[in-house]
């Protein structure tokens, strides 16, 4: 499993949003926050796009995959400098997990990510070290 998510941490920095949505099924999801989810390659490749497009030299590394009552999770850490059309030029580290749901493949069937958007925010204003 860690070797898994080295490998998917590796995908985020990658620039190769169809990377990262490679580690799901064909009708794998992604959530972030509980918001709705991105069903299908293609929408989880829109989705990482998003976040390669606000930070175009985006790290994501992986802190640590833990097995608990509600699944296996991965810990992650994303920094990166907010210069993609519109931002604001500002670093942040954000750290957060996703909750992973396996097919019979072992693909990502559901991935349910979790971060502080209100510190996100701020950082996104101020930056990381404000």
């Amino acid at each position: 499993m860690t070797e898994f998510a080295t490998r998917y941490a590796k995908a985020w920095c990658s620039q190769n949003p169809e990377s990262v949505a490679a580690f799901f099924a064909e009708r794998g999801s992604i959530s972030i926050n509980d918001g709705p989810p991105e069903v299908g390659r293609a929408a989880i490749a829109k989705a990482a796009q998003a976040f390669m497009t606000t930070f175009p030299e985006m790290v994501v590394t992986m802190d640590k995959v833990v097995h608990d009552e509600e699944g296996t999770k991965f810990h992650w850490t994303l920094t990166g400098t907010n210069t993609g059309p519109g931002g604001t030029g500002k670093r942040v580290r954000i750290s957060g997990y996703e909750l992973w749901q396996f097919d019979k493949d072992g693909l990502l069937a559901e991935s349910k990510g979790n971060f502080d958007a209100a510190e996100y925010e701020r950082q996104i204003k101020l930056g990381v070290d404000d």
